[in-house]
């Protein structure tokens, strides 16, 4: 298991997140380059002390990134996280440990 630190400012981003209620949201554009379209699509939400994400990119070529995660309050100074990263190849990575914010006053 990992142990970080991280700055109060994103501690109490993390907090307000645990509080808020089950409030989901959805997004999807493209964008054109020189190179192809791209489409995107992110969808995410918090409720019952945990807040989640999902998202992917799918280039010109037809190949797609994916990535999700979340964070649930197990504690009153203790979030769990896990991320995980889908690659066009198929290969995924997954991150996952404890955070526990340290206050600077």
């Amino acid at each position: 298991m990992r142990r970080i630190l991280i700055p109060a400012s994103l501690a109490g981003l993390l907090v307000a997140a645990g509080i808020s209620e089950a409030n989901a949201w959805v997004r999807s554009g493209s964008v054109t380059t020189r190179r192809g379209t791209y489409y995107g699509s992110a969808s995410g939400g918090c409720g019952g002390g945990s807040c989640w994400r999902s998202g992917s990119i799918t280039g010109p070529y037809g190949g797609t990134l994916s990535r999700s995660g979340n964070v649930t309050r197990v504690g009153p100074n203790a979030y769990n996280y896990s991320q995980t990263v889908t690659g066009p190849n198929g290969r995924s990575v997954t991150r996952e440990g404890t955070v526990h914010p340290h206050y600077r006053y």
